[in-house]
């Protein structure tokens, strides 16, 4: 559905290509923003608990309220975003989130630290299924599952920067500051975001005869149960993912790593993920959904039990490659949501695609860590890596439901 809310003030002498960069340029920005707040409060947690007198299960409940709001709006921010507009919604969560920040670095209570940090993941909830159908609108057909990894991509930009940036400013500033700062940021870009994207994206002005031509092929398509199979591997795909980084600390340290080399250990991983975001875009294309997915997350399933009998110096090397294997599935399965749902549901579609994965991921390591406290850290690392082949038989499935999308 276009966003008529801003489509009054359209440069007709606007380029396609200048459109499509504006709004790669302002989606990927939201993401590697919003994940950024996401991550950066890995850094404060252990601040907070000195600063407040906080148990781990505080700890944990605080994370959890960012996260859960995050998750649990997202499909409700998706609707109101077709009705009132893409940009506006996607502004107005920005702000929100800084306004989360301005509220936890006036809190003085863990009640009010709570309540701030809830507001900041509602605000959060509107980034992933906006940002997301935008992308996917402005680069239609062919280019929109490498655009989706691009924009994946920032996102994992976002986790690396802001944590990095937080701890070096919680060195020169009391935490309350620093979360000023991030507040403010937040509430600017949200006005940014208005400004920048004061048009619609290039799929919302390409013509009615091209977005009529777009329903019609879709309508063609016969029903499936594609949609449902293609979540179903992103919740396994991102409990495997936030399950293997819970335990990872402790399979290291197990094999003698110190705290300095458990964080270097992770900033491997994670910049290997970021490759693979870019990577595995680009093979999805090449090599379709199920010879990608099949690639990464056996590739995933086999790093994972490689990785318990070596040595810690050798686990180093193989990192950068579990990295790639174990974040670059994300790039193909969000890449190929548009394949499955028309242009007009998307927004939607992609916030109930971020609710499950994002739940899923959330869930993980409790389930997880029940388990491992029964069996220990290597077993439960020997299940996390026989739960991903599931996705296997799941992706081939999904190809036979839907057998228009590029296996």
């Amino acid at each position: 559905m276009p966003d008529t809310s801003t489509a009054a003030s359209i440069p007709v002498t606007e380029a396609p290509a200048a459109q499509k960069s504006r709004t790669m340029g302002v989606a990927g920005g939201a993401h590697a923003l919003h994940d950024g707040f996401t991550d950066l409060l890995y850094v404060l947690l252990p601040v907070w608990q000195s600063q407040f007198g906080l148990g781990y299960a505080e700890i944990g409940a605080l994370r959890a309220l960012y996260a859960g709001a995050m998750a649990g709006f997202q499909t409700p921010a998706g609707a109101l975003a077709d009705r009132y507009g893409r940009p506006l919604l996607l502004a107005l969560g920005t702000m929100l989130s800084g306004v989360g920040f301005l509220a936890a670095s006036a809190a003085e209570t863990f009640f009010a630290l709570a309540v701030a940090l809830a507001i900041g993941g509602l605000g959060s909830s509107t980034q992933h299924p906006i940002a997301s159908s935008l992308v996917s609108a402005a680069f239609s057909g062919g280019g929109s599952r490498r655009a989706l990894g691009i924009y994946n991509f920032a996102g994992d930009l976002g986790k690396m920067a802001l944590p990095a940036a937080t701890a070096l400013l919680l060195t020169i500033m009391p935490w309350t500051s620093t979360l000023l700062l991030f507040g403010v940021f937040g509430i600017v870009s949200g006005l940014a975001i208005l400004l920048v994207l004061r048009s619609p994206p290039v799929a919302d002005v390409a013509g009615k005869e091209q977005q009529a031509s777009t329903r019609v092929s879709m309508a063609a398509v016969p029903p499936s149960r594609g949609f449902s199979i293609l979540l179903s591997i992103g919740v396994i795909d991102s409990a495997t993912r936030m399950g293997f980084l819970t335990f990872l600390p402790f399979l290291l340290t197990l094999k003698g790593a110190s705290l300095p080399a458990i964080g270097v250990a992770l900033t491997v991983l994670f910049a290997g993920g970021a490759a693979g975001k870019l990577v595995c875009a680009w093979l999805g294309e090449r090599l379709g959904v199920l010879r990608t997915v099949w690639l990464t997350e056996g590739g995933t399933a086999l790093a994972i039990l490689a990785m318990l009998p070596l040595p810690l110096e050798a686990c180093f090397v193989l990192l950068p490659v579990v990295g790639v294997a174990l974040n670059g599935t994300s790039s193909v399965i969000y890449g190929t949501v548009p394949e499955l749902v028309p242009e007009e549901r998307r927004t939607k579609a992609f916030g109930i695609f971020y609710t499950g994965t994002i739940g899923g991921g959330a869930l993980a390591p409790i389930v997880y860590g029940l388990f491992s406290d029964a069996m220990g850290v290597p077993v439960m690392m020997m299940v996390i890596s026989g739960i991903v082949l599931v996705t296997l038989p799941l992706s081939w499935w999904l190809c036979r439901e839907a057998p228009y999308i590029r296996r």
